[in-house]
């Protein structure tokens, strides 16, 4: 049957018919477009030394999306979630994205927990006109180039680096009295961003300096050499910005030489977490780090989100990795409820000027499409993590472009 009508001219009744035919057409084709589930895609080391954290990134969202199904759905649609595979590889990232976009039209992703990924995957996303809203990555140059600074799909809920690594140089100087500091740090976009700008803050304050600087691959598990050195250094504090599979190695060889207690770790590698912590007790007291998240903040919601996600997978603690993207799904979800559409432009505009509430707190954007929200401040103090205070992620570029 086709909807449009070729005969030249019509009388009056098959004038009538056709209309009632191209009305019942329009009907059906907006049925079915209502049937059609909103896909969104995740972009997110599915295999590789990475992979336990793109597996974390996949069930939150899995989680929420469940969440938002049960409720009745976005615009009476379910969600449908589109995994791709990024090994935590640019090229791989982009190949997984570009097989999103033109095989599955997904018109919003999620990704990567790899800044090196989504660093690499903002010009495809601005090219296709596809939204991408971070939800791991960290490094300040993802946020520096969206916006106001150029690729307006790119949208990040998640603090940056640069904000982390002030936070934590000023509680490291002020308030623990360190002043020499090792760089030990995954030799990454994330874990050299967080350097570059832990040295922009650092002439701040007076005395404090940075002994010796090494990085490490994500394969390495013999740091006796580099933790030898910086015994040596004088270091009071290793700052650290790694991977969390890593930290519980340094920890344990850091005792094996007898540091615990002697020099601290500060950065961010989920020092928090119940393994890290098991690993070397004597060693993480004392650490310092700044999370986006940790099971232990005690709002309400978050410890709901807790709770629900270990149901939902046989008991399993969730990351950092499976509440942020848990939240950003919550997020989007918001945004295309506000939007009363889930075409990309449509949401990408919304989320521009959105309020959200998330488990955390009150999260919205500024003009570089970088979201502005709590993250916690967190010291290890008898074994256990404990929220020393909350900050608001506000980037101040004018300090940020000195």
């Amino acid at each position: 049957m086709s909807c449009y009508p070729t005969t030249p001219t019509l009388g009056a009744a098959a004038r009538g018919a056709a209309a009632a035919l191209l009305g019942l057409c329009a009907f059906s084709y907006a049925a079915a477009q209502a049937g059609d589930p909103i896909k969104i895609g995740i972009i997110s080391p599915m295999s590789g030394p990475n992979a336990r954290y793109g597996a974390f990134a996949n069930k939150g969202a899995a989680l929420a999306a469940s969440e938002i199904n049960a409720a009745g759905g976005l615009l009476g649609r379910k969600v449908q979630l589109v995994s791709g595979d990024s090994q935590c590889v640019p090229s791989e990232g982009v190949a997984a994205t570009q097989r999103m976009i033109s095989l599955e039209k997904t018109p919003i992703i999620i990704g990567d927990i790899c800044s090196s990924v989504t660093l690499a995957m903002q010009p495809l996303a601005e090219e296709s006109k596809v939204l991408l809203v971070n939800a791991a990555s960290s490094n300040p140059d993802i946020t520096y180039k969206a916006g106001v600074g150029g690729f307006k799909w790119t949208f990040r809920n998640y603090p940056t680096d640069e904000v982390r690594a002030a936070t934590v140089l000023e509680y490291s100087v002020k308030t623990k009295g360190f002043k020499k500091f090792a760089v030990l740090s995954v030799d990454s976009d994330y874990g050299r961003g967080a350097i570059k700008f832990t040295k922009r803050y650092l002439p701040k304050y007076e005395g404090a300096e940075i002994l010796s600087e090494d990085y490490y691959k994500d394969s390495e598990t013999d740091f006796r050499t580099v933790l030898s050195k910086i015994r040596r250094s004088g270091a009071q504090a290793i700052i650290l910005y790694g991977q969390a599979d890593t930290t519980p190695i340094i920890a344990r060889q850091m005792l094996e030489l007898g540091l615990a207690g002697k020099i601290a770790l500060v950065g961010n590698g989920e020092f928090n977490t119940k393994d890290t912590i098991a690993a070397a007790p004597k060693v993480m007291n004392g650490a310092v780090e700044a999370a986006a998240w940790l099971p232990e903040v005690p709002a309400p919601r978050s410890l709901k989100f807790v709770e629900d996600y270990k149901k939902a997978n046989g008991g399993e603690m969730p990351n950092n990795h499976a509440y942020t993207h848990y939240d950003t799904l919550q997020l989007i979800a918001q945004a295309v409820r506000d939007a009363k559409s889930a075409k990309g432009e449509d949401v990408r505009n919304t989320l521009a000027g959105i309020k959200y509430e998330s488990p955390m707190g009150s999260v919205t954007f500024d003009d570089h499409n970088q979201a502005v929200l709590p993250m916690a401040l967190v010291e290890i103090v008898d074994a256990k993590p404990v929220i020393k205070g909350m900050i608001t992620t506000k980037v101040d570029y004018g300090t940020s472009a000195k």
